[in-house]
C-alpha cells in the first residue's frame, strides 16, 4: 500500500486496508507512509509492516546526494521483499513511482480521469474506477473491487489508544485550528470569538490543539480572545489521539485532526468551504458538517480563507454544539 499522506488521507485509507486483508487474508501486508504520519499505523492489525518514507530527508535539496543515498536504500528495502501486488492510494507521481520502484509486478491504481495528477497513470498496470462518491469508499474500491458500497462498522478505523498527556481540563471543546491549505482554514478570530461564547454560555474551555512548531498560532489566539478563553496546547500525534478521545467535543475544518475525531467516534462540528463534503466529509453520523449556502466547491490550494468559510459565523457553530454539551 501506498498512502503517504497527509494526515487525514491516511485515516481514511485506513478501510481499504481492512478490505485488503479481507481479500488475502495470509499475505503480508506493508504500508509505505510518510514518517510524520506512521504513529497513525501503530498496532493496525492489517498491517504487517509499516514503511516509514522520510520525505522531508529525500526533499532536502541542501544535501542532494544524502537525499538521493536514501532514495536508493529505500528502494533497494522495499525491492527485496518481494512484493507481487503494489495499490497506489494517493494517485501523485511521487507515490505511483515509489508503487512502480518496488519492485511489484503489478501496480494498481485509479484511472486517469481521478487523478490529481493525471501523468501518474504511466506507473499503472491495472488502472481501477469506482462509481462511490467519497474518497473512503473509493479507496476500499480500489483495495478490494466492490467492496465501497458496504457499510462501514466501528471497526473500520483502527488507532493506537495514545500517548501520555500533560493536564488537560476537565471538560473541554477541541479545536485544531490548522489545515493543510489556508482556503480550508477559519480564521483564528472566530475560534477566539467562539472560545468566548463556550466559556461564558456553557462554561467550558476551548482547548486549541497544534502539532509542535506551531505553538505561535495557539499564542495568537490567545492575544485575540478574551484572557482565560483559549487553552493552547501541543501534542504529538499520540497526544492528540488521547486528547480526542477525552473530549468533550470537537470543532474544526477538512482537516487530519477532525477526520481523527469522527474515527474515534467523538460528537462535534465540522466546518467545511471549498471543499465537498460528500467526497471529503467526516464518516461519522456524529459530527455535523456546516457549510454556507452557494459555497463554491474549488479545491483551489489559497493561502487566505475561502469566502465560504469567513461567512460561518462562531455563533452558528455555536448552536451546532449546544446540543451536544446540553447532553
Amino acid at each position: 500500500m501506498v498512502r503517504l499522506g497527509a494526515m487525514g488521507d491516511v485515516i481514511q485509507t485506513l478501510p481499504a486496508a481492512r478490505e485488503l486483508r479481507r481479500r488475502f487474508p495470509m499475505a503480508k501486508i506493508a504500508w509505505a507512509v510518510d514518517a510524520r504520519w506512521a504513529d497513525l499505523l501503530l498496532g493496525n492489525p492489517h498491517i504487517d509492516e509499516v514503511v516509514r518514507v522520510p520525505m522531508r530527508a529525500l526533499r532536502n535539496r541542501d544535501a542532494p546526494l544524502a537525499a538521493a543515498r536514501r532514495a536508493l536504500g529505500l528502494i533497494k528495502g522495499l525491492r527485496q521483499s518481494r512484493f507481487e501486488i503494489a495499490f497506489d492510494f494517493q494517485g501523485l507521481m511521487k507515490s505511483a513511482a515509489l508503487a512502480s520502484m518496488s519492485g511489484a509486478s503489478r501496480t494498481v491504481g485509479f484511472s486517469r480521469e481521478s487523478l490529481r495528477e493525471p501523468v501518474a497513470d504511466i506507473f499503472y498496470s491495472r488502472r481501477a474506477t469506482s462509481s462511490m462518491k467519497h474518497v473512503v469508499d473509493r479507496y476500499r474500491d480500489l483495495a478490494s473491487p466492490g467492496s465501497g458500497a458496504s457499510s462501514l462498522d466501528r471497526g473500520a478505523f483502527p488507532l493506537p489508544d495514545g500517548g501520555p498527556l500533560g493536564a488537560l481540563p476537565v471538560q473541554y471543546v477541541l479545536a485544531s485550528p490548522q489545515a493543510g491549505w489556508g482556503s480550508k482554514q477559519w480564521p483564528p478570530e472566530y475560534y477566539a470569538q467562539l472560545a468566548t461564547l463556550l466559556l461564558r454560555e456553557f462554561g467550558i474551555p476551548l482547548l486549541a490543539d497544534f502539532a509542535p512548531g506551531q505553538e505561535h498560532r495557539a499564542q495568537a489566539i490567545r492575544v485575540i480572545a478574551a484572557e482565560g478563553s483559549v487553552v493552547p496546547h501541543s501534542s504529538t500525534i499520540l497526544g492528540l489521539i488521547s486528547a480526542t478521545r477525552r473530549a468533550t467535543a470537537v470543532v474544526g475544518v477538512d482537516s487530519g485532526p477532525m477526520h481523527l475525531a469522527a474515527a474515534l467516534d467523538r460528537p462535534g462540528v465540522a466546518i467545511f468551504g471549498p471543499t465537498e463534503p460528500r467526497r471529503n466529509g467526516p464518516r461519522s453520523p456524529l459530527i455535523e458538517v456546516i457549510r454556507t449556502p452557494g459555497a463554491l466547491t474549488t479545491y483551489k490550494r489559497n493561502a487566505e480563507p475561502s469566502p465560504s468559510m469567513l461567512a460561518c459565523a462562531p455563533r452558528t457553530v455555536l448552536s451546532a454544539l449546544a446540543p451536544i454539551l446540553a447532553r
